[in-house]
């Protein structure tokens, strides 16, 4: 096995290693450089053509009608993202995608949203040697986040959850689920009841 190969699989086993190798630092910045070009591109018709193609470059996996508003954040250039279809993304979403991340479809990002799979050993002693470790993010489908969110390393997220503005999310949250706080705990399931009703109790108009 390559020590290329080795780096690989260590980042994405959870096993402590050293991010600061040189091959694997060459091959980090190729990746953010697809990052770069994403983020100069503008609000045209060409420019957001040019995002679909570059966002195909860039992923590991990801569906269509997928959206993302530059400024785009990505410690390996989203070479470690999977996003399903219809995934809307507004401003300064960071992804520090040292392993994979997981998005069902048609999940909602607000602004500032960081998903963070990296994680550093506690005693100084160890962490000065610069290691790290990793661990996946797993998110749902029809998810929404509000602004300001911040998902740490090893978290699932079920289906249908709502994540309040400014939260921190360190433990796994159940389908179907508001949830809010620092750190985030589900404060009611969402059901039929929100399907008629929106805002504290206001009625949903529809045709």
């Amino acid at each position: 096995m390559s020590k290329e190969m080795e780096f690989r699989e260590r980042m994405a086993s959870g096993d402590i290693y050293d991010p600061n190798d040189r091959a694997l630092m060459l091959e980090q910045e190729r990746h953010i450089q697809w990052v770069n070009r994403f983020n100069r591109t503008n609000a045209t018709l060409f420019g957001l053509l040019r995002r679909q193609r570059l966002m195909k470059k860039m992923f590991a996996a990801i569906g269509e009608n997928c959206y993302i508003e530059p400024p785009f954040h990505s410690n390996w250039g989203a070479s470690h993202v999977h996003f399903g279809k219809g995934v809307y993304a507004n401003f300064n979403l960071t992804l520090v995608d040292d392993t994979d991340i997981y998005v069902g479809d048609y999940t909602l990002f607000g602004p500032n949203v960081t998903l963070c799979t990296a994680a550093h050993p506690l005693h100084p002693d160890v962490r000065k040697e610069g290691l790290q470790y990793n661990k996946p993010i797993h998110i749902g489908s029809h998810c929404w986040f509000g602004s300001n969110v911040i998902v740490l390393p090893g978290v699932t997220i079920g289906n249908n959850v709502v994540v309040g503005a400014g939260s921190l999310v360190t433990k796994d949250i159940p389908d179907n689920a508001l949830a809010y706080g620092s750190p985030a705990r589900k404060i009611r399931d969402i059901g039929e009841e929100d399907r008629h009703t929106y805002d504290h109790g206001r009625p949903v108009q529809t045709k």
